[in-house]
């Protein structure tokens, strides 16, 4: 007769799977919580210390951890000699194993967690039959998965449950317990922060360092304030990804995700005024990086307005004492060199995406001008500018600048022309010397037309549409100057 191992923490649907699997044929072996529950619902059932010999001990701590439960899991059904040592030693084979883990994860997001109560929802016994099992998924059904419950009876009915299946379980428990071990990982090595809620307060959240690198916001020094929101770190990344882009003194200020007043200048104040002026209204609440020391009349102008977060590379001990009078406000110490991380991640649905980071750009000399009209020295450095922070800029994206900041910014629009429109109604002037930058190409002279008749005289883009001539004939049309980089900057 088929022996199974039952011992799950989420005890969704036990009972009923329980009942098919003896139903199919198994003999039923179980634990603790998971025993009564497979008992009380009439189902036949034994203690794995019937299985073992031997009690449990340590408050549960050791039952599984035995000769009979891991000779039977491990041996090699085309291996002669090990099936003579099981008989040799009176230990049963073992046909499937079933166990979901201790529930850690769960257990250290609660806000009054001690790190005894951590220490108690590791499991031991679980993780070790659930490897043997994989690993010798040839001969060993391993769910870890409820959601499995009901394939495994079918294909046990239908006489399917093959090696191919088998061994899709054994990868689902092999990333199951790596996920497991991680959390363990970052909560004991303080990389694990739980935070007061997510996106809103009706979702749990926490921040999983897997880096404190000084040039990372998870290895930034904060000087000031309450705890950083879920949305904060999402901010403030975006604010100093952006602002890492510039040599010079610039200032990003960031508003949900997107940058809504960028600023350069010879000093860092100034820097900071032209992306102050750039969008006086946006940066109220919204997060400013700088990539500069923080002096005291710097500080005195942030402290002017009510900042969620300040992200510097330094503050001056004069600046800290003007910053610090407001309770609340983060201060990030973050070194402001390159990251070395080329790879960002996205969970969707069922999996995630990984990609690498878009830290690509376009050498001037490699951009051409493709109009009859060339664009003038200040236009030029107005569209490097605008080129450097559409890229930061949620898609469809529209940049107007002029050589020393952002003039008006409209993101995420569906169509290009509706960001165009949010731009130039935004925009705090709009001159020879301002310029508009495009993440995507034209596909249709529509936008150009809209930034001509609104006094843009100068248009940078990645081009390569089918259709770019249409958008170079309506530029020559107004007079207007276009540059093509070759390459777009979609951020999704």
């Amino acid at each position: 007769m088929k022996k199974a191992i039952l011992s799950v923490s989420d005890k969704t649907g036990i009972a009923a799977f329980a009942k098919d699997l003896v139903a199919t044929g198994y003999e039923l072996y179980s634990t603790g919580g998971t025993f009564r529950a497979i008992e009380e619902a009439g189902v036949p059932v034994a203690s794995v210390s019937e299985l073992t010999q031997f009690d449990e001990i340590m408050d549960g701590r050791v039952k599984t951890l035995h000769p009979a439960v891991h000779g039977g899991i491990l041996a090699d059904r085309d291996k002669p000699e090990h099936l003579e040592q099981l008989a040799a030693q009176n230990i049963d084979l073992i046909d499937m194993v079933v166990v979901n883990l201790y529930p850690f994860q769960e257990t250290v997001k609660k806000p009054d967690v001690t790190e005894m109560d951590a220490i108690e929802n590791i499991d031991i016994g679980g993780p070790t039959m659930l490897r043997a099992a994989a690993k010798n998924f040839k001969h060993v059904v391993t769910i870890v998965d409820p959601a499995d419950y009901d394939e495994v009876i079918a294909r046990l009915q239908q006489d399917t449950l093959d090696e191919a299946y088998r061994k899709a379980l054994m990868v689902k428990v092999f990333k199951h317990t790596f996920e497991y071990d991680q959390a363990i990982t970052n909560y004991f090595s303080g990389n694990q922060e739980t935070l007061r809620y997510g996106e809103n307060p009706q979702q749990s959240a926490s921040f999983i360092r897997t880096s404190t690198e000084a040039n990372t916001l998870a290895g930034a020094t904060q000087h000031h304030g309450k705890q950083l929101s879920y949305n904060n770190i999402k901010d403030a990344d975006a604010a100093l990804a952006l602002v890492k882009q510039f040599e010079g003194p610039a200032a990003v200020a960031v508003k949900h995700m997107n940058p809504c007043g960028v600023g350069i200048g010879e000093t860092i104040q100034q820097a900071y005024l032209n992306a102050y002026e750039a969008d006086s209204q946006s940066i109220f609440g919204g997060i400013v990086a700088l990539n500069r020391p923080v002096t005291k009349a710097l500080a005195e102008d942030l402290h002017s307005i009510f900042l969620e977060v300040i992200i510097a590379p330094m503050f001056e001990a004069e600046a800290l004492e003007v910053l610090q009078q407001k309770k609340n406000i983060r201060l990030l110490e973050v070194d402001m060199s390159r990251d070395t991380d080329e790879q960002e991640f996205v969970s969707v649905s069922g999996g995630y995406l990984v990609q690498d980071k878009d830290t690509f750009d376009v050498p001037k000399a490699d951009m051409k001008v493709v109009t009859d009209v060339a664009p003038t020295d200040a236009q030029w450095e107005a569209l490097l500018l605008g080129w450097k922070v559409v890229k930061a800029v949620k898609s469809n994206a529209i940049v107007l600048a002029n050589n020393k900041q952002t003039v008006g910014i409209g993101a995420g629009q569906m169509n290009r022309v509706g960001s165009a429109q949010i731009a130039i109604e935004r925009a705090i002037e709009i001159n020879d010397n301002v310029v508009l930058a495009s993440d995507g190409f034209f596909p249709m002279g529509d936008t150009v037309e809209t930034a001509a008749k609104a006094g843009i005289n100068a248009i940078i883009q990645p081009g390569g549409s089918i259709k770019d001539q249409d958008s170079i004939d309506m530029a020559n049309k107004y007079g207007i100057a276009m540059v093509t980089t070759g390459m777009r900057h979609f951020k999704h």
